[in-house]
């Protein structure tokens, strides 16, 4: 078992991995694109009723596993364009679709039962142009199209796996029972070969509809630079949803452009590029407000108004239930907050139940940054914890270290994670600003590096920089192009 796992079932969490399936396609024309502020319906859906119902049941599920609907308008016309230009060349023609922007970070597009798809603001942040949104939305109907998730739904019965999302239970907080974990949420994975499959139909579907069938390959390259970004240290990152659930190889790469080839030489077809920028122009960028920001190694939230910072190499991965880090040697952090009574002391706590393997032995009070605290140590199952919890006002705050039994790493990164935690002042709040991406002019003398330095809140900025613009290495700027930035501004 995984150590964020295992933090998972050291604090007594239920927790049930979904399998949401591409299945039955539809299709939709940008004149009947929803605008955000009404909910997506399949009231008008005639066909495949059954699935269309059990898409509607999911709905408000995944709506708050990732973080509700983004609403920006300009931003959801330019995408139901692009599914529109599709439709127009789908295998079903008379069926809908219905896109839906998700409030999420995170890397990561699917499809459910009746035609409903989805991506998230984190996968549009990172495409550089209408062809690449198109690319990724073909390829989730091309598993529709091919009914890859009745297949999968079928030997999922068969196995008698779980089919529906639940919630992150949290035993001794009723206030984290309607908490999803944003990201969390698994789609079924599909085989190599229905990835293949859906892959084909989704560049001939790119290609038929006028755009360039080069933006798959592009794409998937854009991803493989991102995930490499993230993962430079050596960490896991738990938030490429995508790149989880659809394979990214070199070989898948080839095979892309090979397809592509069948259109012609690489320059045919239109990326509609200005477009595509023009509609993710001041998109949010990483995490919200009510979430709490990811800076570098630390995580600020300016509403709870705490933070805490983990080691270098520890990457962070926040939702709306829980903040979690994974490191080097398979080490772990997990840190929420519980409402607890404050006669309540911190050590009868720890000793209530909701550890797995406590060492009662280890119970012992302590004072963390002037707050009242407690720690502990816990072994289950191969693996080893350090926990820490710290009073602050009406909250108390969890910090769960995990690393392997083996390991001679657990107290040093335990003492530097509970003893960064700390208030917020009233000015480091205020000055707290979310991200967006602006998208900007190149101007004479302006350079990469220049241009990389521009941009606020974020750690290694030129390389940052170069993935969200699919520069390579040695790629230079011309005055004139249009380039993406993150900003607070």
């Amino acid at each position: 078992m995984k150590p964020l796992a295992r933090l998972a079932a050291l604090a007594g969490l239920a927790v049930s991995l979904a399998a949401c399936q591409s299945v039955m396609p539809g299709s939709v024309e940008e004149s009947g694109f929803q605008p955000s502020d009404k909910p997506v319906t399949v009231d008008t859906v005639t066909a495949n009723n059954k699935l269309a119902e059990l898409a509607r049941a999911q709905h408000p599920r995944i709506l708050a596993t990732y973080g509700g609907e983004y609403s920006d308008p300009k931003l959801e016309r330019m995408v139901a364009k692009v599914v529109g230009n599709l439709t127009t060349v789908s295998a079903n023609p008379t069926q809908a679709y219905r896109i839906t922007i998700l409030n999420s970070p995170n890397v990561n597009a699917f499809a459910l039962p009746g035609g409903y798809l989805y991506i998230t603001r984190g996968l549009l942040a990172l495409a550089n142009d209408s062809s690449e949104v198109a690319a990724v939305i073909a390829h989730e109907m091309g598993h529709v199209t091919a009914n890859h998730g009745l297949a999968r739904q079928k030997l999922e019965a068969e196995e008698g796996l779980a089919t529906k999302v639940v919630s992150d239970v949290l035993g001794d907080s009723p206030t984290a029972r309607v908490a999803l974990i944003r990201g969390k949420l698994r789609l079924a994975q599909f085989s190599r070969n229905q990835e293949l499959e859906a892959d084909a139909i989704g560049i001939k579907s790119v290609g038929e509809a006028g755009y360039d069938p080069y933006a798959a390959s592009r794409f998937l390259q854009s991803m493989s630079a991102y995930t490499d970004f993230r993962s430079i240290s050596g960490a896991t990152d738990a938030s490429l949803d995508f790149l989880a659930t659809h394979p990214n190889t070199p070989q898948r790469i080839e095979l892309a452009q090979r397809l592509a080839r069948q259109f012609g030489p690489p320059g045919v077809g239109t990326r509609d590029r200005d477009s595509f920028l023009a509609g993710i122009d001041g998109i949010l960028y990483g995490d919200t407000p009510e979430e709490g920001y990811v800076r570098g190694n630390t995580f600020l939230h300016p509403k709870l108004g705490v933070s805490f910072s983990v080691p270098d190499g520890f990457i962070i991965d926040n939702s709306s239930a829980a903040v979690t880090a994974t490191g080097p040697g398979d080490m772990a952090v997990r840190f929420d907050g519980v409402d607890l009574d404050r006669k309540r002391s911190l050590t009868d706590y720890i000793r209530s139940g909701w550890v797995a393997g406590l060492d009662d032995a280890s119970v012992r009070q302590e004072t963390i940054s002037g707050n009242e605290a407690a720690v502990a140590h816990a072994r289950a199952d191969g693996w080893q914890f350090d926990i820490a919890v710290i009073r602050a006002g009406d909250r108390v705050y969890r910090l769960l270290t995990a690393a392997p039994a083996a390991s001679n790493a657990l107290d040093s990164v335990a003492r530097t994670v509970s003893g960064s935690f700390r208030l917020l002042s009233a000015s480091e709040k205020a000055a707290l600003k979310p991200l967006h991406i602006r998208v900007v002019s190149v101007q004479p003398g302006q350079t990469v590096g220049s241009l990389a330095a521009m941009m606020v809140g974020v750690d290694r900025k030129l390389d940052l920089f170069r993935v969200l613009n699919a520069l390579a290495p040695v790629a230079t700027v011309s005055a004139g192009d249009k380039v993406k930035i993150v900003t607070d501004k």
